[in-house]
């Protein structure tokens, strides 16, 4: 019971904190999401340190992934032009050139572990950005709350029905050999619950159809459960139960940021596709 009243205040605190930096404006949004890119970074590289035994400068690459996402506001946000990312890139630049001088056993990996950090997690997170400074009605970038706070919605509502209908009907594994927990009747229910999410958000929202609402829900469930399951695989050959301990509860930060990692990309996929600004 006492696990069950922690895991609910730390879920609450969390979804509280998400809401109110997407909501608020631009700048909550920043600070939010640069300071979960940087604590996603820092868990991962702590994780490559202790398990691989691969000695990872993690200050500096977590500036490295907060260098990507400053970036991309800027860009996004239409202060700065595509040469932003030069800066970024500097930070590529020298991470390679570091490898000469670092003395590392398996100089290919160490940089390899670095790299894998920076694509998936610092990448996806700044291609929030992108998502954020969408334009719907307007070709002009502006900052759009809607579309970031109804992805995680879908992903939690997802969560939610999945959860709740596996533990009633799950009986047929999802993927058993990374995740046996997990069922294809929890995923459908996630599926149901996740569109039926997605008439609300037609209903209030209504620059954006009916259909598109549920075109957009319906990979966000597909890659997140993908995400899950990466995150999972991740941990599985570190041989560890969760990515850290700093939610009480929930395990660390990569752990509630698992899902969106892929689901991000699912979503702006659908967007340039099939949404565009009138």
């Amino acid at each position: 019971m006492k696990n069950l009243l922690t895991r609910t205040l730390t879920g609450i605190a969390y979804a509280a904190l998400i809401c109110v930096g997407i909501m608020w404006n631009s700048l909550s949004f920043f600070v939010v999401f640069s300071a979960a890119t940087v604590l996603c970074l820092w868990e991962f590289y702590h994780l490559i340190t202790t398990r691989k035994r691969t000695k990872i400068n993690s200050i500096y690459n977590c500036f490295g992934g907060f260098l990507l996402f400053l970036s991309a506001y800027l860009y996004a946000s239409g202060v700065c032009d595509y040469r932003i990312f030069f800066i970024y890139l500097v930070y590529t630049v020298i991470v390679l050139i570091s490898e000469l001088y670092e003395k590392q056993q398996d100089p290919i990996n160490h940089a390899a572990y670095i790299f894998l950090g920076q694509t998936y997690i610092a990448l996806p997170l700044a291609l929030l950005n992108m998502i954020a400074f969408r334009g719907i009605t307007s070709e002009t970038p502006v900052y759009n709350p809607w579309l970031i706070f109804s992805l995680f919605v879908f992903l939690w509502v997802n969560d939610t029905g999945a959860y709740l209908v596996g533990m009633a009907f799950g009986k047929h594994p999802f993927f058993e050999r990374i995740s046996p927990q997990k069922s294809w009747e929890g995923f459908a229910g996630g599926l149901v619950f996740t569109v039926l999410s997605a008439f609300i958000f037609a209903r209030f929202r209504t620059e954006i159809a009916l259909c598109h609402w549920i075109g957009l829900s319906l990979p966000v469930v597909v890659f997140g459960a993908l995400g899950d399951l990466a995150e999972s695989l991740i941990k599985r050959t570190l041989g560890v139960k969760d990515s850290g301990c700093s939610l009480p509860g929930h395990g660390g930060y990569l752990d509630r940021f698992d899902s969106l990692l892929l689901a991000v990309y699912a979503m702006l996929f659908y967007m340039h596709l099939f949404i565009t600004a009138s």
